[in-house]
């Protein structure tokens, strides 16, 4: 009997944590924004990451404004070019009505689920 009590007490907590992260689309506060939680993209190319920062839209569906700023962020990846290294491609994003931009960092040698920055919503 407390084997099922902890079975069904187990199931019903994993439904409950994947039901808020697919909710709020929001991995957690620091996705895109910190160095050491960029946004997967993957492919090699910045293609995707285009794709990508082009479906992002303001809170209240503001279309955004993005650059590239450059690369940065040396880190150890697999899928790297040279060797097992790679660098993160950091963007400036903002919107009309946003009083200044922020930056996001993207990795285009990883893949993985694609969430949303806080303070921006997906079309």
């Amino acid at each position: 009997m407390k084997k099922l009590v902890f079975l069904l007490f187990s199931f019903s907590l994993i439904v409950a944590c994947t039901a808020t992260n697919s909710a709020t689309s929001v991995f957690d506060e620091t996705y895109g924004y910190a160095e050491k939680n960029p946004i997967k993209t993957g492919d090699l190319s910045p293609t995707n990451s285009h794709r990508y920062l082009s479906s992002l839209e303001g809170p209240n569906g503001e279309e955004i404004s993005y650059g590239r700023v450059g690369s940065c962020c040396e880190f150890k990846t697999k899928n790297g070019f040279l060797g097992n290294m790679g660098l993160l491609d950091k963007y400036w994003v903002t919107y009309s009505g946003k009083k200044d931009s922020v930056y996001l960092y993207l990795n285009i040698y990883d893949k993985a689920e694609l969430g949303t920055p806080k303070g921006f919503k997906r079309k």
